[in-house]
C-alpha cells in the first residue's frame, strides 16, 4: 500500500470511529425502543410498537410534554423579541461599551448551565418570585439569547448598509424598513436560530432543574423516571426526542445556508 493509500485508510478509519462514537449510542437507544422485552438484552427478542402506544397512555408524560412545548415556545419568543433588536444595535449602532455588551450577551451560553441555574435561582429567591415554569422560560431565554443573536448578527452583516439608507432616503421610517427590508432578509437567520433556540430549550435540563416548581418538563420527567431504572419507554421517549431534535436542527442548518440579498 502506498503512502496516499495509508493516508487516506487512516483517515477513512478515523472518521469511521468518530462517527460511531458519536451515533452508536443514538442507534443503540432507537433499536431498543422496539425491543419487545422490557430487559436490555442482546439479541433482542422481538420488534413491536407497544411502548410507543404506551407513551399516549401515560398521563403525566403527556402533561411533561406540553410543559416543555410551552417552555420551548415562550422561551424562544422572548429570545427573538430581545435578540434581534440586539442584533441590529450591535450591527448598526455605535455606542460605549458595544464591545463589552456583546460579550455580556454571549457569555450565558458559554457558561455551564448549572453556575446559570443556580446564579437565577438566587436572584428568583431574592426577589420573592415562586419557582414555576415561567421561571424556567426566564432562565431558558437568558441562556439562549446568544444563539439568537450571534445568527442574526451574522446575516445582518451580510446586509449592505446601502439598503437601509436607500430606504431612509425613499421617507420610510425605521420601522417600515425593518419589515419591508431588514425582515425579509434576515428571516431565514431568525426562523433557524428560532428552531435552534426551541430545540435547546425543549431538551434542556441543567437550568430547568433548578428553577422548576412543581410542574415536570420532558426531560425532568425522563430523568425522574430512569432514577428507577431503565425502560424501554424512556427508549421510546427519546428515540421521538431525537427525532424531533434531528428535523429542526437539519431545517436550521438548510436555512442558514440561504445568504442571498433580496
Amino acid at each position: 500500500m502506498s503512502r496516499p493509500q495509508y493516508e487516506r485508510a487512516a483517515w477513512v478509519v478515523g472518521i469511521t470511529l468518530i462517527l460511531l462514537f458519536l451515533y452508536l449510542p443514538i442507534a443503540v437507544l432507537v433499536a431498543y425502543s422496539f425491543n419487545e422485552s422490557r430487559s436490555l438484552t442482546w439479541p433482542m427478542t422481538g420488534f413491536t410498537m407497544q411502548w410507543y402506544q404506551k407513551l399516549a397512555d401515560n398521563s403525566a408524560l403527556i402533561k411533561a410534554f406540553y410543559n416543555s412545548l410551552y417552555v420551548a415556545v415562550c422561551a424562544t419568543t422572548l429570545t427573538l423579541m430581545i435578540g434581534i433588536p440586539a442584533a441590529i444595535a450591535l450591527d448598526r449602532i455605535d455606542f460605549p461599551g458595544k464591545g463589552l455588551f456583546r460579550k455580556l450577551i454571549l457569555l450565558p451560553i458559554a457558561l455551564p448551565g448549572i453556575i446559570t441555574g443556580i446564579s437565577m435561582l438566587i436572584l428568583f429567591r431574592q426577589l420573592g418570585f415562586r419557582l414555576s415554569l415561567e421561571t424556567v422560560i426566564i432562565g431558558h431565554a437568558t441562556a439562549l439569547l446568544a444563539v439568537v443573536v450571534t445568527q442574526v448578527y451574522a446575516r445582518l452583516q451580510r446586509l449592505p448598509a446601502s439598503l437601509q439608507e436607500a430606504s431612509a432616503d425613499l421617507g420610510a421610517s425605521g420601522l417600515q424598513t425593518f419589515f419591508l427590508i431588514t425582515l425579509p432578509n434576515i428571516r431565514t437567520a431568525v426562523i433557524g436560530a428560532a428552531m435552534l433556540a426551541f430545540t435547546l430549550s425543549f431538551d434542556e435540563i441543567p437550568v430547568t432543574f433548578f428553577l422548576t416548581g412543581r410542574d415536570n418538563t420532558l426531560p425532568m420527567f425522563i430523568w425522574s423516571t430512569m432514577r428507577r431504572g431503565l425502560t424501554p419507554e424512556i427508549n421510546a421517549i427519546g428515540s421521538l426526542i431525537v427525532l424531533m431534535s434531528i428535523v429542526l436542527i437539519f431545517i436550521s442548518v438548510r436555512l442558514q445556508r440561504d445568504t442571498k440579498i433580496k
